[in-house]
């Protein structure tokens, strides 16, 4: 497992589109998600749902403000 680190919303915005990373808003508050919502995120409810079939080589970006 790789470590934490941060990028910027460009370097994001390319992974995302190109598929390298799935974006997660990082609150499990679902309400707080829908306020922050950022297009092509998902929900960490969500993310934990599934799980199972992400690829394990798939980048996660979180983000929360």
């Amino acid at each position: 497992m790789g470590q934490a680190q941060r990028i910027d919303a460009r370097q994001t915005h390319e992974k995302v589109e190109s598929g390298q990373a799935l974006l997660v808003c990082a609150y499990d508050d679902e309400q707080k998600c829908r306020d922050m919502h950022l297009e092509g995120a998902i929900h960490l409810n969500e993310l934990e749902d599934r799980l199972a079939e992400i690829p394990k080589e798939k980048e996660l970006i979180f983000y929360c403000a």
